[in-house]
């Protein structure tokens, strides 16, 4: 009896492997791929989504995540619950990556120009940005806007510390403008378009801030998960360049594709389109982007992770700034793209 236990014992083993094999066959060769994102307004990975690309270009199970802002996407990725992140800006990358966590920027989706800035109430009495002392602004703390607003406080010899800082998400900034609790905000599209067709006057766009210290949306992963997954982060690259190719060849098709996923109108999805310098995937290995080889370190992309290093630690943000950011800019996925 003992005998036949023991093999009834193995025999179940053997099958249990056999299953976990085959799951684990399944899983390789249709694993499961999380792109988060944030509503930006319009832009080109939303063609991406709309017409499937992702599914088209990886063998995977793809599957969308909808994040409120960059710092709250940051958790899922850390937790690899989430495989790939985009619309995300610099500085809740640079806080991961100062934190220890293993990011890379896979694709440079776009650098923001008119679509992001500071807008005021005009009723607030604030002309410049040296008018933001003793102001209430409303900021998504650990963003991109907190980099944005030093930068621009720093150019105005204003102090940091001089301006009451309100923590919200960019849907909150819509009520506080109509309350009064805030006299101005410091955001991206759709919210900073909206609050200025409300009345509102932007005194700094993101097109004021130099291309190696400026405001970019990127596409995020796991470092050591692209490394080991080359082929799935190649097509997604490749399905956001598709993306981009869609928007230049067929733009009204584009845009009403982003009218429809923002809920908005055609005409409010160009213009917030309108308001970045969009990238391609042939554009990612030059230096205006990511570089390419010895070039990566003196691109813009690059440079724009140094000097907000810098500006986070001065700030308070983060306790050091990293020694390198080697690991963290990865254009060879997109050399296949490359002119």
């Amino acid at each position: 009896m003992k005998t036949k236990h023991g093999m009834a014992a193995v025999a179940a083993a053997l099958l249990a492997a056999s299953y976990l094999a085959g799951g684990v066959a399944h899983a390789q060769s249709k694993p499961e791929v999380v792109i988060g994102y944030e509503d930006n307004g319009a832009d080109p990975y939303m063609v991406s989504m709309a017409e499937h690309l992702f599914e088209r270009h990886m063998n995977a199970d793809v599957q969308y995540k909808l994040f409120s802002s960059g710092p709250a996407a940051m958790s899922a990725l850390a937790s690899n619950s989430l495989t790939f992140m985009c619309g995300i800006g610099i500085p809740p990358l640079v806080t991961a990556i100062a934190q220890g966590l293993p990011m890379t920027i896979v694709y440079n989706q776009e650098r923001y120009t008119n679509a992001a800035g500071i807008v005021v109430k005009p009723e607030s009495g604030i002309r410049d940005v040296a008018g933001l002392q003793g102001k209430k602004i409303a900021i998504v703390a650990g963003s991109q806007a907190s980099f944005e607003l030093a930068t621009f406080l720093a150019q105005a010899h204003v102090p940091y510390s001089a301006v009451t800082q309100i923590n919200m998400a960019p849907p909150q900034m819509r009520t506080s403008w109509v309350t009064g609790a805030i006299d101005a905000a410091i955001v991206w599209d759709p919210v900073f378009s909206a609050l200025r067709a409300a009345g509102g006057k932007a005194i700094k766009t993101d097109g004021d801030l130099p291309r190696e210290a400026s405001s970019y949306n990127v596409c995020i992963a796991n470092a050591e998960w692209a490394k080991a997954h080359p082929e799935l982060t190649a097509g997604f690259v490749a399905a956001l360049d598709e993306g981009y190719q869609v928007t230049q060849t067929h733009r009204d098709r584009a845009l009403a594709e982003m009218a429809r996923q923002t809920g908005v109108t055609v005409a409010v999805a160009q213009s917030e389109l309108a308001g970045y310098e969009l990238f391609s995937g042939a554009d990612q290995t030059t230096a205006k982007v990511m570089g390419s080889g010895a070039g990566t370190k003196t691109s813009a992309t690059y440079q724009t992770l140094v000097n907000t290093a810098k500006v986070l630690n001065t700030i308070g943000r983060i306790q050091s700034v990293p020694a390198t950011f080697d690991a963290n800019v990865a254009p060879q996925y997109s050399q296949s793209l490359a002119h």
